[in-house]
């Protein structure tokens, strides 16, 4: 199904449907979808940046990649831009295989490299002021396992 980067939401129902009757010969079907979290309770909006045509060109790689390294019969990945609000959908991550535990794994994998490597750069903005969305160690370890 490949990449979409956009700044419109989506209806992560009807994504999941229309994924699952393209996914012929598919028997496991694993979907994620990340959501602008709050954590302190004082955040307004997060702004995601990206660059138009790069950004596509790298998810696409990596969704090869996933597809070579796993047993996949199909994957999608749709991540948004744009100004969003706390609880707004910011991405979906969907892997279909023969056998759940290769769908699993790809799906990890996929949302790893979203969360470190992707082309995207997120500000905060609330009360304060605004701040770029600093790389996490933990998000860096993730990736060492692949």
């Amino acid at each position: 199904m490949g990449v979409r980067v956009q700044s419109a939401p989506f209806d992560m129902g009807a994504e999941v449907q229309a994924f699952t009757k393209a996914a012929t010969g598919a028997g496991a079907i694993v979907t994620f979808s990340g959501v602008v979290r709050d954590e302190g309770g004082t955040l307004a909006s997060m702004e995601i940046e990206h660059y138009p045509g790069m950004t596509e060109k790298a998810l696409e790689a990596i969704r090869q990649d996933a597809m070579a390294r796993w047993s996949l019969t199909d994957a999608l990945v749709i991540h948004r831009f744009g100004p969003l609000k706390p609880g707004e959908q910011i991405m979906m991550v969907a892997t279909a295989s023969r056998h759940r535990a290769d769908a699993f794994q790809a799906a990890e994998f996929l949302m790893d490299y979203l969360k470190s490597r992707a082309p995207f750069w997120k500000k905060e903005r609330g009360a304060d002021g605004a701040s770029w969305v600093a790389a996490k160690d933990a998000d860096e370890d993730a990736l060492k396992r692949w």
